[in-house]
């Protein structure tokens, strides 16, 4: 068949049956980012019912589109974390209409996709040491599991400490931590669908103690995204305050894109050696771009490649054939509302502190004791002030003022770059104008 052909599968040394089963593990491993992201971008004011569609949506089109244009098994959705900056850092943080922020995620697209079809991406990753994007991964990772404790109840607002542990004998707050720890114990064992089990077994002990309203239904028809598609407001994001925003989205993007694809391509055999013969790597990387715009056309956040891939990948897919029956699973969450309405909070913001715990392993990653204190003091920065100022920017921006100006301090002009520079003096704006 002449579509089958376009994926290589003699080349690829797979079969159609192995892509079936690959797409369904990768489903089920990712299958939590459709609820996920409709609480976390409901609590921007966002009707729960249009983000649950849009992001159904756009992982359904930016999956098979990935699956069509780069022949990778590499499926796409809302990115955890920067939907987390987006709801908690920027709309209820900063104050910045959902509308504006949608633009914010908008333009930081464009932008990648602009960059996408030049060699700046690579140049960028080649000028910013290894242990400052390790960092940068580990800062979210605090970041995003700081605001599932506070979600849950476990971190609450003290006026002497700032802040302070919850009243765990509440009941909300003894669910969260059920789940929790139910969530950590599945892919602890590495139950496939683990975070999607740990949900569904905590919501029906919820439903059971009276913790959450029981659904009505399993499946209807999927709510309009009429609410949210095309409401971004580019004009109010264009204003030189919120260009450091998105440039951290931007960054964060690729960073994450590029550390995901580096890690499922090791387990599938792809983008090695820097032999790249049908631009695998680029297509797919063009594809997130494309997607992250799309997504924002849509009203979601930043969409990017996931990791969740990887699990497709070990279940033997090797071509865009497991994206494309991935996108044509996630067909069913379309119809899944009833469902995902009835899920307690309880049983969703765990996934976020778990998603944060695998993010800030990135720190067992860095040769601290080899380490020199600007790199050191940079990594402190970045990690330590992405939580406690609710701000992934913030955080971004510390770290690498910190590292170029000890870098200076110590005299090793040679280890700093134009893109080191550029970078630092945009996070310089970001305290001038704060």
């Amino acid at each position: 068949m002449a579509f089958l052909d376009r994926f290589k599968l003699k080349e690829k040394r797979s079969n159609v049956r192995t892509e079936l089963i690959a797409g369904l593990t990768t489903f089920l491993t990712m299958m939590y980012i459709v609820p996920v992201n409709g609480f976390i971008m409901a609590d921007a004011g966002l009707p729960m019912p249009a983000v649950i569609t849009a992001t159904a949506l756009v992982t359904i089109l930016a999956t098979a589109f990935n699956g069509f244009w780069s022949n990778t098994p590499v499926a796409m959705s809302v990115g955890m974390g920067l939907n987390a900056y987006f709801t908690y850092g920027l709309v209820l943080g900063m104050k910045i209409p959902w509308q504006t922020a949608l633009g914010i995620v908008f333009l930081s697209g464009v932008i990648f996709v602009l960059l996408s079809f030049t060699r700046f991406r690579v140049w960028v990753m080649h000028s910013i040491p290894m242990d400052l994007r390790r960092a940068i991964s580990a800062g979210i990772g605090a970041f995003i599991a700081f605001i599932g404790l506070k979600q849950l109840g476990i971190i609450v607002p003290d006026k002497a400490t700032l802040v302070t542990l919850g009243h765990l004998g509440q009941p909300a707050v003894l669910l969260g931590i059920f789940g929790l720890f139910l969530t950590l114990i599945l892919y602890l064992y590495k139950i496939r669908g683990a975070f999607i089990l740990g949900v569904l077994l905590t919501s029906v002990v919820g439903w059971m103690t009276g913790l959450g309203k029981s659904p009505e239904g399993l499946f209807s028809m999927p709510a309009s995204i009429a609410p949210i598609a095309f409401h971004l407001d580019v004009v109010s994001a264009l204003s030189l305050a919120l260009l450091p925003v998105i440039i951290t989205f931007l960054v964060t993007d690729m960073f994450d894109t590029l550390g995901t694809l580096t890690a499922v391509g090791a387990r599938a055999g792809l983008f090695q050696g820097g032999d790249d013969p049908d631009r695998s790597l680029e297509k797919t990387l063009e594809a997130d771009a494309v997607a992250t715009v799309t997504g924002s056309l849509l009203g979601v956040s930043t969409t990017t490649s996931f990791i969740e891939s990887a699990s497709g990948v070990e279940a033997g897919g090797r071509t865009g054939l497991t994206a494309i029956f991935t996108a044509a699973f996630f067909i069913l969450t379309l119809f899944m509302l009833p469902l995902f309405q009835a899920i307690p909070g309880p049983a969703i913001y765990p996934v976020l502190v778990i998603v944060g715990i695998l993010m800030f392993t990135e720190l067992g990653k860095m040769d601290f004791e080899g380490m020199d204190l600007a790199t050191a003091s940079a990594a402190f920065f970045t990690v330590l002030l992405m939580p406690l100022t609710y701000s992934i920017t913030n955080g971004l921006a510390a770290g690498f003022v910190a590292f170029t100006l000890l870098k200076m301090a110590q005299g090793k002009f040679a280890e700093l770059n134009i893109g080191i520079y550029l970078i630092t003096a945009i996070s310089l704006i970001v305290f001038i104008l704060h």
